[in-house]
């Protein structure tokens, strides 16, 4: 298979071949007559999770938007559409979804099956909004979860960790355009969140700390408000003692900002403000690891300083870190359920052999707060510690079976952390 590493270079899949159907129709005929298949989407994976020996699939090809309901207030789309695509979409109709991720470059059935999350306070992960999916099973027939429906189990499929089939449709909720600013902060000491946690995170839309832990402070401090509710272009020289940015800043230290979204309080598109990155542009760090693990807000604070303790093993492989809230949310497979969060993001520099050994230590350090790992980056984590943590777990085998009872769509990633042998 040709060109068989996933976004980052750091996983070499290990399918024998890669199809790229044109329609709905050619991808169920794929799956019918495959052994074993698994998607791929724009292989943002870090992991094995979208991996197998035998077939992979692209969706690359059905990536459009089927129809806008203005009455519903919900858009449908192919699976493989990615979110940049789909929000400018949105947006020149006058909608917008109500969170994104760092990069704008994902596919929204890629994200929503990993529980990609975007942040703030009050926003559920990507997920969140699914209404409805139509699904190809492992015999080729179309299946359709849905909101509402009687024993549809969407709350089960929409974070369906590509055991389930192919996602070729789905319908997600949108809510009105809206127009944002975004402001930085540099310096915000760690020790301001011991008592102003909620104050720092509630100050805005959606805010993202940064550090690069090497000292017990946050470098910077992204603070993107919407402009309806507030004068969100208009900035306090200081912020809980982080001192207001005067030119555009990249989370990585010593990267240009250039293709970072628009900061400085100039307003702007709620799309083009809420990734930190822009979507004509190579996203992040680019070759690098990622790393990420999700603790109740409750115990954030204290799970970062526990953190803080082993910095001077993180800092030396890293490139930076970042912290968020994400709402709670009632997905079954999603690190979120049941539990409004704090997700703790580290990417890394690309050495695997240096940073397989630092996962454990952080693993130990974050094991009191019982941290769930982000599905599809990198973690050390036994599969027994990381069931522990889904108490929908046997339900989600029992959706699994059900869908795929001969495990077509499963591969080693699913059957240690989620199937069991």
């Amino acid at each position: 298979m040709e060109n068989n590493r996933n976004w980052a270079g750091n996983y070499r899949y290990s399918a024998s071949e890669l199809h790229v159907p044109a329609n709905v129709e050619q991808v169920q005929e794929l799956v019918a007559s495959s052994k074993q298949i698994k998607v791929l989407g724009t292989r943002h994976s870090f992991n094995s999770i979208a991996d197998c020996t035998e077939s992979l699939l692209s969706l690359q090809n059905l990536d459009q938007v089927i129809g806008l309901d203005r009455v519903n207030h919900q858009v449908t789309v192919e699976g493989g559409i990615r979110y940049g695509d789909l929000c400018q979409y949105l947006h020149n109709h006058g909608y917008a979804l109500h969170n994104l991720a760092s990069l704008p470059h994902i596919t929204v059935a890629g994200a929503c099956a990993t529980a990609t999350h975007g942040s703030g306070d009050r926003n559920g992960n990507l997920a969140t909004v699914v209404a409805s999916m139509e699904i190809v099973q492992a015999d080729g027939n179309v299946v359709v979860f849905s909101r509402g429906q009687q024993d549809s189990d969407i709350a089960g499929a929409a974070v369906g960790l590509g055991g389930l089939g192919v996602v070729t449709k789905m319908t997600l909720d949108v809510i009105p355009a809206f127009q944002m600013s975004q402001h930085v902060y540099d310096n915000l000491p760690l020790v301001q969140l011991e008592e102003h946690f909620t104050d720092i995170f509630s100050s805005g839309y959606s805010v993202s700390l940064f550090t690069d832990w090497k000292q017990a402070n946050f470098n910077q401090v992204w603070l993107k408000r919407n402009m309806v509710h507030q004068a969100a272009n208009q900035a306090e020289s200081e912020f809980f003692g982080a001192k207001l940015a005067a030119s555009p800043r990249h989370p990585v230290p010593g990267h240009t900002a250039v293709n970072c979204s628009e900061q400085l309080g100039i307003p702007g598109p709620w799309h083009e403000r809420l990734p930190h990155f822009r979507m004509e542009f190579t996203p992040s760090a680019g070759e690098e690891l990622q790393s990420e693990y999700f603790v109740p807000r409750t115990e954030a604070y204290s799970a970062l300083c526990a953190l803080e303790r082993i910095r001077e093993h993180i800092s030396p492989l890293l490139y930076v870190s970042e912290v968020r809230t994400i709402a709670e949310d009632h997905l079954w497979m999603s690190p979120c359920y049941k539990q409004e969060s704090v997700a703790i993001h580290f990417t890394w520099k690309p050495d695997w052999e240096a940073v397989r050994h630092v996962l454990p230590l952080i693993e130990q350090q974050l094991a009191p707060f019982k941290a769930r790992p982000h599905w599809g980056k990198l973690f050390t984590m036994p599969p027994a510690q990381v069931q522990s943590h889904y108490e929908k777990l046997p339900d989600f085998q029992k959706l699994l079976h059900k869908c795929d009872p001969q495990g077509k769509f499963r591969n080693a990633f699913l059957t240690d952390y989620v199937v069991g042998n």
